[in-house]
């Protein structure tokens, strides 16, 4: 696989292209510092386009919507630190093959390389609500994440909104499912990253 890696952290981007040039499969890798040069970089042939979103010059969805629009036979990974619904549809509009998020390992992110090259869609699970397009959370359970993310305690809420202590534990749970979420805390970060709550 020849790769085309555009990210404009210097560190990172130098680390990247050491870690992923380790890796059989993969042929060769330019790395550029932004969106504009990934763009200018597109004479040559890539497999892969690994881009951040937000850089200088273009942005990450600014070369995958240049990529769409001249159909260049190139695969496009969009990996982020980013969790905001407006890029993540966006890049879905935009027919993005793979949308990950950079807290995952390398090793992870060469199966999601592997897995486009395939002709596969990969999205990281913390972005799946997004793809519900609304707000999955009904009333009561915003209400009771928000006060999650006050630092309240089950006990704490249950008195405050006069309900049983088992009562917003059931809710809790269910929130924690419909997040796709590790525990309360996290819940609350990905209710908050996604605008499902205030």
């Amino acid at each position: 696989m020849k790769i085309l890696h555009a990210e404009d952290q210097s560190m990172l981007r130098e680390a990247m292209h050491q870690l992923l040039l380790l890796d059989d499969e993969i042929e060769s890798v330019k790395s550029v510092r932004n969106g504009q040069e990934a763009i200018d970089a597109l004479d040559e042939h890539f497999d892969i386009a690994l881009l951040d979103i937000e850089m200088p010059e273009k942005s990450g969805l600014e070369v995958l919507e240049h990529i769409r629009s001249n159909a260049l036979p190139v695969k496009v990974i969009i990996v982020t630190t980013f969790k905001r619904p407006g890029y993540f549809e966006k890049a879905l509009n935009l027919n993005v093959d793979a949308y990950v998020l950079k807290e995952r390992s390398v090793d992870d992110l060469i199966k999601t390389m592997q897995n486009v090259m395939q002709g596969n869609k990969e999205y990281s699970p913390e972005l799946l609500p997004m793809m519900l397009r609304k707000n999955p959370l009904n009333e009561k359970e915003q209400e009771i994440l928000e006060l999650i993310g006050e630092g309240l305690s089950s006990k704490e809420i249950s008195q405050k909104l006069f309900l049983s202590d088992g009562t917003v534990r059931n809710y809790t749970s269910i929130i924690i499912e419909k997040l796709g979420a590790e525990n309360r805390i996290n819940a609350w970060r990905i209710g908050k990253d996604l605008g499902f709550i205030s």
